[in-house]
């Protein structure tokens, strides 16, 4: 530990000069500029990516289990198969670099929506398939109520079902969400300026690649912790007394 210099951080990214108070301003650019501003970024892709997996995660997993409805079903069933069982690089680099050849209209797409679409689809499949686990785990006599009272399918689900589902897969979304900020990671294979792009670049400029990964590492624990606790919050919030949440839901 003697060798280590933290004071890396307070150098200038230009000249290697040391900064008087180590954050730089004006024409001043410091590591510690540049690896604050990759935590922005890496916050931005995991908030719009988990923004994605939420909403397109929720369709999916309640288009699995619609009553009398096999096509939505075998829908819902085929987009999670497909998006879990693909490694995410390998989606990140088919979104980067197939589907534009394909689709030439997604050509001058920025590669933060791309990755964000990558992250947010391949995140919503394991997002169904919890909401889907919950949504079963729902005693019956539920369905039925909603059935006698006249509710039509989308009332009964809005009403009913969803609003007990989500409270039982707040566990499970609390590591989803926890994860989507580590996999976040990935988006630095499409040059995507994050902390892992921020750690290989500036460890290889600096020559101090044990600081800039510890750096990095510890940004990365502090933002999964801030995760947990929000979750937590919610969860607490949202628990309905005498229920158990279903803590082991989904594909992990």
């Amino acid at each position: 530990m003697g060798n280590w210099d933290w004071q890396v951080f307070c150098k200038d990214t230009i000249e290697g000069t040391a900064v008087p108070g180590c954050y730089g301003t004006g024409d001043t650019y410091t590591y510690l500029n540049w690896i604050i501003s990759a935590w922005g970024w890496t916050v931005s892709v995991a908030l719009s990516a988990l923004a994605v997996a939420l909403v397109v995660g929720s369709l999916i997993g309640i288009l699995r289990t619609l009553p009398n409805s096999p096509g939505w079903v075998r829908f819902g069933n085929a987009w999670v198969e497909l998006f879990r069982n693909i490694p995410l690089l390998v989606q990140i680099f088919l979104w980067y670099h197939v589907v534009p050849a394909i689709f030439t209209s997604m050509r001058d797409v920025p590669p933060f929506i791309l990755v964000v679409l990558a992250l947010g689809f391949f995140t919503s499949a394991r997002i169904a398939e919890q909401l889907r686990a919950g949504i079963q785990a729902l005693p019956r006599g539920q369905r039925y109520a909603g059935m006698a009272v006249g509710f039509t399918t989308w009332q009964y689900y809005r009403y009913v079902i969803l609003p007990m589902a989500y409270r039982m897969i707040l566990p499970p979304l609390t590591s989803e969400s926890m994860n989507i900020f580590k996999n976040s990671s990935v988006a630095f294979a499409v040059s995507i300026a994050e902390l892992t792009q921020f750690a290989m670049q500036a460890g290889e400029e600096t020559a101090r690649p044990i600081e800039m990964y510890l750096g990095v590492t510890v940004l990365y624990v502090i933002s999964a912790m801030i995760i947990n606790r929000i979750m937590a919050f919610i969860e607490k919030r949202a628990r309905v007394p005498g229920f158990v949440a279903a803590g082991g839901t989904g594909g992990h």
